[in-house]
């Protein structure tokens, strides 16, 4: 379970007219309460303002209203003060409007029986809800049950707040990073939270409800059609909740929450009450920051709890920028490496679309994964910055970031007819000029980002296989599997048991004898074994007669138990010698 798992929204009382928890009661949802719903009421006009906030529920029989209202009040009327004349109608609406009452609910009772058409025209005219009721409702019932709902949700939105300030307080005396920081938000808020940096690219990406590859896809172009904001607000076409991350006037990126995507979670409209005729809510503004870029269906997802998530969030994420050195940019790349490597995407449209959102092209793309290790830590020897800076230079697409303490990850992004050599040749060039002993390996091409990891095990292999400091092949800066024998082989494999109990069975005995007898029988094997079996070339290789090899290699025979004239075990032999001197030395020697 979530560390945050208690800090997402409390839950408001069950039933018909409670809003969702964490954001505020809106007329939608005051007119689905049974105490409204028995009235039967209609929507006769501002319809597509249902989703405004209610603050307050108001109680008026004045001609003048207004002047005892501060805005967010649900008026409710018998009708019995309202003017005959049409200006007088339009002037109590107009003064309503005004001040920002959310809604005008008329009872037609007592004085009308329908609705006069100047209110109604009126209330089009300035967007006013009015809603009409057509059976007796006891107003102060009305404004005890709604009241009792707003105090709780107030209540419970202070605690809502607390809880995510201390949350976000304790990951910033841990010291947490920008990864821990999106996580979080998106965990308490239960929204995909994206932090970007300036020139819009998706640094850090955590989906909730949906995918990476429904958050990120055409990342850029949605990004830049949002327009910048100085405050937490919802804008753009997709009605993004966003805010900047900044210091000291000094701004370094965003970060927006994403509201549910069309096919996904259902964005939080307001229930209606079955025998009332209440339009869907569809508000033009925010109830969370005020806001009116967005799209209204959009806005109304985001509410007071999301705002000070967001505004916690680019808080945490400025003091995480200014105690912790690495740039985002290098730590969006490590992550990216690190899951391809480790193949933690969740599905390969996930991978194409995160990696495309940090500018690397997915299609028509040839893919190579390059490793170097190097004796001291990579953060110590500014390989990675200065890698960065000479692809940046030479407009070669790459992600860059340590994989390990000592290891570096490269994986080039290169186009088809891109030269594939030249690049990895500078890039081991610069490598060695930092480290002279690192050691660059690199896998094999790929044309699909879904293989990348096979390109990053097959460099793992080579560098498993390649001794720190071993001499390069000519011409080379990096080595590659093509260049893995036998010897290199046996080297990766060194710390088996199963190589080492196989060298031990197959020439103990021979070693055994040496130390005992001071003889060098081993050496003249080894001769036998290079000369290709040859007895006169074993003689010529150590220095000796033919007779003291042939009564040598009798010796070797007894003490072996085997038929050196066996091709199959000079082979077997070869490899046992072959992995003593790797087990030895390393097997540096030819």
């Amino acid at each position: 379970m979530s560390e945050y798992a208690e800090t997402p929204r409390t839950p408001m009382p069950e039933g018909p007219g409670a809003a969702p928890a964490g954001r505020a009661l809106t007329v939608a949802d005051v007119l689905a309460l049974p105490v409204l719903a028995a009235g039967q009421p209609e929507v006769v006009a501002g319809a597509a303002r249902l989703g405004r906030p209610v603050r307050w529920v108001h109680i008026t029989e004045l001609t003048d209203p207004a002047s005892f209202l501060k805005g967010g009040e649900l008026v409710l009327t018998t009708g019995m003060p309202l003017p005959e004349d049409p200006a007088g109608v339009r002037r109590y609406v107009d003064e309503l409007a005004d001040i920002g009452a959310a809604a005008l609910v008329i009872e037609l009772v007592r004085r009308y029986h329908r609705p006069p058409a100047p209110l109604i025209q009126a209330c089009r005219v300035r967007g006013l809800p009015l809603v009409t009721l057509a059976e007796d409702v006891n107003f102060l019932e009305v404004t005890q049950v709604v009241h009792t709902l707003i105090l709780g949700s107030q209540a419970d939105a202070v605690r809502r707040t607390q809880r995510i300030h201390e949350a976000f307080t304790a990951l910033t005396l841990r010291g947490a990073g920008p990864e821990d920081v999106v996580r979080a938000a998106a965990e308490m808020s239960g929204r995909t939270v994206v932090l970007e940096n300036l020139v819009h690219q998706a640094l850090l990406c955590e989906p909730s409800g949906g995918t990476v590859d429904e958050a990120l896809t055409g990342w850029e172009r949605r990004s830049r059609v949002t327009p910048p904001v100085d405050r937490p607000e919802v804008g753009g076409p997709e009605g993004w909740l966003v805010a900047p991350v900044e210091y000291q006037g000094e701004r370094w990126g965003r970060v927006a929450m994403l509201p549910p995507p069309p096919s996904g979670t259902p964005t939080l409209t307001a229930p209606t009450a079955p025998t009332a005729s209440v339009a869907p809510a569809t508000p033009g503004v925010s109830a969370a920051s005020g806001a009116s870029g967005g799209s209204g269906a959009s806005a109304a997802v985001f509410g007071p709890q999301d705002v000070t998530v967001l505004e916690r969030t680019a808080m945490a994420l400025t003091i995480a920028r200014l105690i912790h050195a690495t740039p985002w940019e290098r730590t969006a790349h490590r992550s990216a490496l690190r899951d391809l490597v480790e193949q933690r995407h969740r599905s390969p449209a996930d991978a194409r679309a995160r990696l495309a959102a940090l500018g690397l092209p997915t299609e028509g793309t040839v893919f190579l994964a390059v490793l170097m290790d190097t004796r001291a830590p990579v953060d110590d020897t500014g390989l990675e910055p200065r890698l960065s800076e000479q692809l940046r230079t030479t407009g070669t697409a790459a992600l860059v970031g340590t994989l390990a303490p000592a290891r570096l990850g490269v994986l080039l992004a290169l186009r088809p007819a891109q030269p594939r050599r030249s690049t990895v040749e500078q890039l081991g060039r610069t490598a060695l000029e930092v480290d002279p002993c690192a050691v660059v390996s690199i896998g094999s091409e790929v044309t699909d980002l879904a293989h990348t990891a096979r390109s990053f095990r097959e460099a793992s292999r080579v560098a498993e296989a390649t001794r720190p400091g071993r001499r390069l092949p000519a011409g080379r800066s990096y080595h590659e599997l093509s260049d893995i024998g036998l010897r290199r082989l046996l080297y990766a494999l060194r710390e088996d048991t199963r190589v080492q109990e196989y060298a031990e069975r197959q020439l103990g005995r021979l070693i055994d004898h040496d130390a005992r007898h001071g003889t060098d029988l081993l050496a003249t094997l080894r001769h036998y074994l290079d000369a290709a079996g040859s007895k006169t070339g074993a003689a010529r290789l150590g220095g000796l007669s033919r007779e003291t090899v042939h009564q040598r290699l009798r010796t070797i025979e007894r003490l072996l138990d085997c038929d050196l004239g066996s091709g199959e075990r000079r082979t077997g032999l070869h490899v046992a010698l072959t992995a003593l001197d790797v087990l030895r030395d390393g097997g540096e020697a030819t």
